[in-house]
C-alpha cells in the first residue's frame, strides 16, 4: 500500500522526514511508515518533533546502552545553560509527581532507587503469582463467556495487569477503576495529539493520584504489610531511606507502567493473531509454543514505541553529532521492524529465531516490570483463546495516537 506525500515525505539526502505524528494514517497503521523509513531514512530529523530519531535496530540498541546518553540532563546542567524554557506552571503536580520517576533518574539516584524495587520483580518472584493470574482471566471470562461477544480491553486486558500490579503493591483492588482514570488521564502526556486540556487532566490526575499515594504510606508506614510498598518504605539501601516524595513518584510509575503497557500488550496480541491467520490452538500448543508467539507479538506490535535520550556529553552516532543537551529519540517499535535483523519483517512469524525484540528496552532502564508483563501475556492469552476458540474480530478496531504507548481504544470480538 502505497503513502500518501501528504502524510510522509523523505529526503534520503538531508535525512529530513516531515511526518505527521496526530494523522490517524500514521498511528491506524505505523508498521508501514516505519518500513518506508527503514527502506530509504533509518536515521531522520523529524521535522515536526525538531529531533533527530533512530529506527535502526542496532543504533537503538546502542543508544539504550550508551552512557553518554542519558533519560534526565538537568542533574548535570541547569535550564539556563541549556536554553531550556521554564517548567508549565499548569503542570507543577505531573513534574512533582514525576521527578523522582524510575523511567527518567539517572545514576545514583537511579540505582539506588532500581535496587530497592528490583527484588519484587525478579522472575522468581513473580513466577508465584502464575496461579493468580490464572484464576483473574478464568474469573473475567467467566463473565462474558455466555454472551456471545465483549470488547476485551474493558472487561479484560484493563484489569488483569492493573489488578496484579496494586496486589503487588499493597493497593486494595477496589482502587483499580480509579487507577485506571488517573493512569489514562496521566500518560496522555505522552501522546503526539496533546492538547493544553489534556495537561490540565494530567495535572489533575497526578494531584490526586499523589494525594491517594501520600495516605497510602502513611498507612504503611503505621502498619507494615507483606507487601512492596512496605518494603519501599521501611528498607534503607546504605544507610538511607526512600523519601516520600521518592516514594510517590517510584509508586506512581510503577502503577502507571506496570500495566499501561501490559494492557495495550494484550488488545495488540489478540488483534495480530486473529488477523494472522495461524490456528491459535497451535500457537499456544505448549508453553514453548506459547513463548514464541507472544515474542513475535511483542516485536510486531510493540506496546511502547518512543523513547528519548539527552546527550550528557559531546558525542556523534550514524555520522549525527550531538552537543550536550541535545536529544536523540528512539523508535523501539521500528527497530523490532529492521529488515537488517528480521526476514520479512512486518509478517506475523511465531517460529523465528532471529534477534530478540527490543520492546521492553535495554540497558539501565530496561523495563523492570517485563518479568511481570511476559508472564501475564503468556497465561492470559492461552486461557482467553483455549476458552474461546471460536473468537474472532467483530467491528473494526479503534487505535489510540502513538507517541510514548501504543494500542488500541476498543476490540469488539464474537465467538
Amino acid at each position: 500500500m502505497s503513502i500518501s506525500p501528504s502524510l510522509l515525505s523523505i529526503d534520503p539526502a538531508t535525512r529530513h522526514v516531515s511526518l505527521d505524528g496526530r494523522d490517524p494514517a500514521f498511528y491506524s497503521d505505523p508498521n508501514r511508515v516505519y518500513a518506508a523509513l527503514h527502506a530509504q531514512c533509518p536515521t531522520f530529523y523529524w521535522q515536526q518533533q525538531r529531533k533527530w530519531f533512530f529506527t535502526g535496530y542496532d543504533h537503538v540498541n546502542t543508544l539504550l546502552r550508551d552512557r553518554r546518553f542519558g533519560r534526565q540532563i538537568l542533574h548535570i546542567a541547569t535550564r539556563e545553560e541549556l536554553g531550556m524554557p521554564a517548567p508549565l506552571p499548569h503542570t507543577r503536580h505531573f513534574d512533582a509527581a514525576e521527578a523522582y520517576s524510575l523511567l527518567e533518574l539517572e545514576p545514583p539516584d537511579h540505582t539506588r532507587l532500581r535496587t530497592l524495587v528490583n527484588r519484587a520483580f525478579v522472575s522468581r518472584h513473580v513466577e508465584k503469582m502464575k496461579p493468580e493470574i490464572a484464576a483473574l482471566s478464568h474469573a473475567l471470562i467467566d463473565r462474558f463467556e455466555k454472551d456471545g461477544e465483549v470488547e476485551l480491553l474493558s472487561a479484560f486486558a484493563d484489569v488483569i495487569p492493573v489488578t496484579m500490579i496494586a496486589r503487588m503493591i499493597g493497593i486494595p483492588e477496589d482502587m483499580g477503576p480509579q487507577l485506571l482514570k488517573w493512569s489514562h488521564a496521566y500518560v496522555r502526556m505522552y501522546m503526539f495529539g496533546r492538547t493544553q486540556a489534556d495537561e490540565y487532566a494530567a495535572d489533575q490526575a497526578a494531584k490526586e493520584f499523589a494525594d491517594y499515594v501520600r495516605s497510602m504510606i502513611a498507612k504503611r508506614r503505621a502498619d507494615p504489610q507483606d507487601d512492596l510498598l512496605s518494603h519501599m518504605i521501611h528498607t534503607e539501601h546504605k544507610g538511607q531511606y526512600l523519601t516520600d516524595d521518592e516514594l510517590i513518584s517510584t509508586t506512581i510509575v510503577l502503577l502507571n507502567a506496570g500495566h499501561e503497557a501490559t494492557v495495550h500488550q494484550i488488545g495488540n496480541s489478540v488483534k495480530v493473531i486473529l488477523e494472522s491467520g495461524y490456528d491459535p490452538a497451535k500457537l499456544f500448543a505448549d508453553d514453548q509454543s506459547t513463548e514464541r508467539t507472544v515474542e513475535e507479538s511483542l516485536r510486531i506490535c510493540a506496546p511502547v514505541h518512543i523513547f528519548q535520550r539527552y546527550a550528557l556529553e559531546d558525542a556523534e552516532l550514524d555520522g549525527i553529532s550531538f552537543k550536550r543537551g541535545d536529544t536523540a529519540s528512539l523508535i523501539l517499535a521500528a527497530a523490532n521492524l529492521d529488515p537488517q535483523k528480521f526476514s520479512d519483517p512486518l509478517t506475523f512469524k511465531p517460529d523465528r529465531k532471529e534477534a530478540p525484540n527490543l520492546s521492553f528496552g535495554a540497558g539501565i532502564h530496561f523495563c523492570i516490570g517485563a518479568p511481570l508483563a511476559r508472564l501475564e501475556l503468556n497465561i492470559a492469552l492461552p486461557i482467553l483463546f483455549g476458552r474461546l476458540p471460536g473468537l474472532k474480530l467483530a467491528g473494526t478496531p479503534t487505535v489510540k495516537d502513538v507517541y510514548h504507548f501504543h494500542g488500541l481504544d476498543r476490540l469488539d470480538l464474537s465467538w
